[in-house]
């Protein structure tokens, strides 16, 4: 069980990174629910979805819900780290 808590902690917080290192250049639009973050969120729900189908069992059986807050947390601090590292590490946004 602790393999697959970690699988879901390093795919949420990788997630969270690459998402992060790509939200200043608004590659989904500048719709509000095309937001970096939004659609990070929306890929997790959507691999949970996929995960709920594929294990025929409702995710907190396999993952608990504490340990799905906690991803979905860590995610999201992850990607703050990546947006700090791609405006002010990497020179900013990219041109459009």
């Amino acid at each position: 069980m602790t393999r697959l808590w970690s699988v879901w902690y390093g795919l949420v917080m990788a997630g969270g990174l690459g998402f992060g290192l790509i939200g200043e250049r608004r590659p989904f639009g500048n719709d509000m629910l095309a937001h970096p973050l939004v659609v990070y969120f929306a890929a997790v729900a959507v691999g949970l979805l996929i995960l709920r189908i594929v294990l025929a069992r409702p995710v907190p059986e396999v993952i608990p819900e504490r340990v799905l807050v906690a991803g979905c947390l860590s995610g999201a601090a992850t990607f703050l780290v990546g947006n700090f590292i791609s405006v002010h590490m990497m020179g900013g946004p990219m041109p459009q």
